[in-house]
C-alpha cells in the first residue's frame, strides 16, 4: 500500500458515502492543512455533513471549507480552484473514488495551472460504486467530457 499523499490543501468530491469521513481522517492526520469539501448541497451545514466532528478534537472547523456552488466534476474543479488559490495552496490532494479518479484528475489537471501540484488519493469505493452500471455511467460521462473538450 502506498503512503498517503501530503499537501497543503485537500479537495474531496462528494457523491458517495464514506468519502467525507475518509477525508476528515486525512485532515486529522495532518496530511493536509485545509480541506475543501466540493459539491455540497447549498443549504448544508458542516455538522450535517459530518456529525462526527466533535470526535475529532485535532480538527478545527476553520480548516474546512464547504464548496456549495458546483454540481458537476467540472464545476468542482472550477470552484475548488478559486478556493485553492485564495488559500495559496501549491500542493493539492484530490480525493474521490477509484472509479471517478481518472476523469476527475484529468479535469482538475486541465483546469488548474501547472504550478499547482495535484496528487491523487483514491478512496475505497462504496458499495453503490462497485457494480457494472456505475462503471458504464463513468465511461459515458468521460466520453461526454471528451466530446465537450473539457478533458484532454
Amino acid at each position: 500500500m502506498s503512503p498517503t499523499p501530503v499537501g497543503q490543501c485537500g479537495v474531496v468530491l462528494t457523491g458517495a458515502p464514506g468519502r467525507v469521513r475518509e477525508s476528515f481522517e486525512i485532515l486529522a492526520q495532518r496530511k493536509i492543512q485545509k480541506l475543501i469539501v466540493s459539491g455540497v448541497y447549498k443549504d448544508s451545514q458542516l455538522r450535517e455533513i459530518f456529525p462526527y466532528l466533535p470526535f475529532y478534537p485535532e480538527v478545527s472547523e476553520s480548516d474546512i471549507i464547504l464548496e456549495k456552488k458546483s454540481e458537476t466534476t467540472y464545476g468542482n474543479a472550477i470552484q475548488s480552484l478559486v478556493l485553492v488559490e485564495s488559500l495559496k495552496c501549491k500542493t493539492v490532494v484530490l480525493m474521490t473514488s477509484q472509479v471517478h479518479m481518472r476523469r476527475a484528475y484529468r479535469i482538475f489537471r486541465s483546469t488548474f495551472p501547472n504550478d499547482i501540484e495535484i496528487q491523487k488519493l483514491s478512496l475505497p469505493n462504496s458499495k453503490t460504486e462497485k457494480n457494472l452500471i456505475d462503471i458504464w455511467i463513468e465511461v459515458f460521462k468521460t466520453l461526454f467530457y471528451f466530446a465537450l473538450g473539457l478533458v484532454v
